[in-house]
Order: structure tokens, then C-alpha cells, then sequence
């Protein structure tokens, strides 16, 4: 009899457990990852909250660019660009500016394109070889 005793004690526990144990489900609160949208103002508030980010005090001060420096800039890429594409034309040339120098020359399909930076007095060469001129 005590056999039979311990073996409904046995069932009852294992029926009992199984009838307590569910299944995880997941449930994102962040609503970019499917939670709810209600969540959002609450997520914003937080992330401000514990942001200590201070911008550099030469970002406070930035003055926007002038029309003058625009069309000054505009004017030297418009440039640069036209003495480039000449290039494909078999046809070389410079361009100073007040920042620097830009000399391009072309020795028989060797392109060699010289800028010097009239402030600092560095300059760099690129050279690209096997160019052929537009026939």
C-alpha cells in the first residue's frame, strides 16, 4: 500500500509541475523593436536624461559661410573640374588660388597632377599612367 501511496505522491507532483510551467514569450518594450508605441516618449526622456554629450565650444560659434566664399568655392570647383575633364581632350593646365597651386601636365599618356598648398608649402603628386587622349 505505501508503494501505491508514493506512486500517486510521484504522479501528483509531476502533473502539478507540468500543469505550472508556460512558455517565455518576449516582449520588446523599446518600439523600434515591435513594443509599444506609448513607450517612446518615456525611452526619449531617459536617453536625455543620462546624456552628459557638451559640444565643443567651436561648434557654438560657427558663422555660416558667406554668398561671396559660396560663389568663390563654387567658382574654384567649377573650375578644377573643367581643367580635368580638358585633360581627357589631350589638353593640360593650371589653376592658382589663394590656397594653392594645381598643375596638370600630360606626357604622353603619363598624367602627372601637381597641387601645392600655398599656405603650409606642402605639396602632393599623383601620377597615372596609360592615359589616352580622346581620339
Amino acid at each position: 500500500m505505501k508503494w501505491k501511496a508514493g506512486l500517486f505522491l510521484v504522479a501528483g507532483i509531476v502533473v502539478s509541475q507540468s500543469s505550472l510551467a508556460s512558455e517565455l514569450v518576449y516582449k520588446p518594450v523599446n518600439p523600434s523593436f515591435g513594443g509599444n508605441a506609448l513607450n517612446s516618449s518615456h525611452l526619449f526622456g531617459v536617453a536625455n536624461a543620462i546624456n552628459d554629450y557638451k559640444p565643443p565650444e567651436d561648434e557654438l560659434d560657427f558663422e555660416s559661410e558667406s554668398a561671396l566664399d559660396r560663389l568663390t568655392n563654387s567658382l574654384e570647383s567649377r573650375l578644377i573640374s573643367q581643367l580635368l575633364s580638358d585633360i581627357g581632350n589631350g589638353n593640360t593646365g593650371h589653376l592658382e588660388t589663394d590656397d594653392f597651386f594645381l598643375n596638370v601636365v600630360d606626357n604622353d599618356g603619363n598624367l602627372t597632377v601637381q597641387i601645392v598648398d600655398k599656405i603650409s608649402g606642402e605639396s602632393t603628386e599623383i601620377q597615372v599612367a596609360g592615359l589616352q587622349p580622346d581620339q
